[in-house]
């Protein structure tokens, strides 16, 4: 096999691709005249250790602490794993809240209940 030509072994060529040297940067009279106009700067801040291990997981987690949501937490194992996602009104939800609170159940499990109730009373 041959080899390749190289296209810019040509004299006529190389000089056009010759890597340039880089300029100096006058950082010492840039960094003057930030300091003399205070102007921040926008060096790279060291980064913030993460606070993952201050937030405590769902399972660590005692029943009836608050949520950021302002509700209590509700750390049930359940099994499911399928999600339901609807919009209601803020009254609608607060009684759903406030009836799986008064059951002692889960918000799955009170879901579950009420389609029982639907389906019972459809048959009836």
């Amino acid at each position: 096999m041959s080899e390749r030509v190289n296209p810019f072994a040509s004299p006529e060529v190389a000089p056009q691709f010759a890597v340039k040297p880089k300029a100096a940067k006058p950082t010492e009279h840039v960094e003057h005249l930030a300091k003399e106009h205070n102007f921040p700067s926008r060096q790279a801040t060291p980064a913030i250790p993460p606070v993952i291990a201050a937030i405590p997981s769902p399972e660590n987690v005692p029943r009836g602490t608050v949520a950021p949501s302002g509700r209590r937490r509700r750390p049930y194992k359940t099994g499911r794993n399928q999600q339901l996602n609807f919009k209601a009104t803020p009254a609608t939800v607060d009684r759903f809240y406030a009836m799986a609170d008064q059951r002692g159940v889960a918000l799955c499990e009170l879901l579950e209940l009420a389609l029982d109730a639907l389906d019972k009373r459809a048959t009836n």
